[in-house]
């Protein structure tokens, strides 16, 4: 039996779009219709940002420290820190080392005494202005004992539809199926005719996106202890 060899399969955001009018028993007739659609694609992506953390848009960089400053505001994709380091020495493999470092809360953050104190930086914590930029702020501030990196794993922000209708978008293939029936859902909820499949859009919808988020969820072994957690 001949199969096709290839593992590419994707939608264009024309296709995920008729895909969901059809879904719901209509078809995409208009330009209006089009912009739409992809005005609730993107409010859909947005909601899988606030739904928790998305593996694949899981990304590591670095920040190079400057003593005596200790705020660094990142850029505006960056919506997220899940583990900073304080990198020493960087790019010399013999004497590269990278150092835990703790994210601590605002009140922890408030609680220091002296927030002037200078040294080599073992904690941060972060501030979001309404734009979605995040400012890091580090503790204590960079001392000149030695050049610092901040080295950080972040969530990065969903990419935008776009205009052309030919574009991909930003996320695994397996997604795909929970992108459709979301959108799906959120066009239906646009037309108080399709009432009738609100509550089977959504129990689908909620369905695929359980299972597309099981399917990438970390696979690591996890330990748990008193006063924490850590993973393997």
């Amino acid at each position: 039996m001949a199969t096709s060899g290839t593992f590419t399969f994707s939608m264009e955001i024309s296709d995920v779009i008729e895909e969901a009018y059809e879904r719901i028993g209509s078809e995409l007739r208009s330009g209006y219709d089009l912009r739409t659609a992809r005005r609730s694609l993107d409010l859909l992506l947005l909601e899988w940002q606030n739904r928790g953390l998305n593996l694949w848009t899981v990304k590591n960089a670095d920040q190079a420290l400057t003593a005596g400053t200790a705020e660094y505001v990142l850029s505006a994709e960056k919506v997220d820190i899940i583990e900073g380091l304080l990198r020493t020495s960087a790019g010399d493999t013999a004497k590269q080392v990278d150092l835990t470092m703790s994210r601590v809360s605002v009140s922890h953050y408030s609680r220091q005494t002296n927030k002037l104190a200078v040294g080599r930086p073992i904690n941060f914590w972060l501030t979001r202005a309404p734009t979605g930029a995040i400012t890091v702020t580090l503790w204590p501030v960079p001392d000149a004992v030695t050049p610092y990196v901040f080295n950080y794993y972040y969530l990065e922000r969903i990419e935008d539809t776009g205009t052309p209708a030919s574009n991909n978008l930003s996320i695994p293939p397996r997604h795909l199926p929970a992108l459709v029936a979301g959108l799906a859902y959120q066009i239906a909820l646009k037309k108080p005719d399709k009432a009738a499949l609100w509550p089977g859009l959504q129990q689908e919808y909620e369905r695929q996106w359980t299972l597309a988020a099981d399917s990438v969820r970390e696979k690591a072994s996890l330990f748990l202890s008193p006063g924490g957690y850590r993973s393997l």
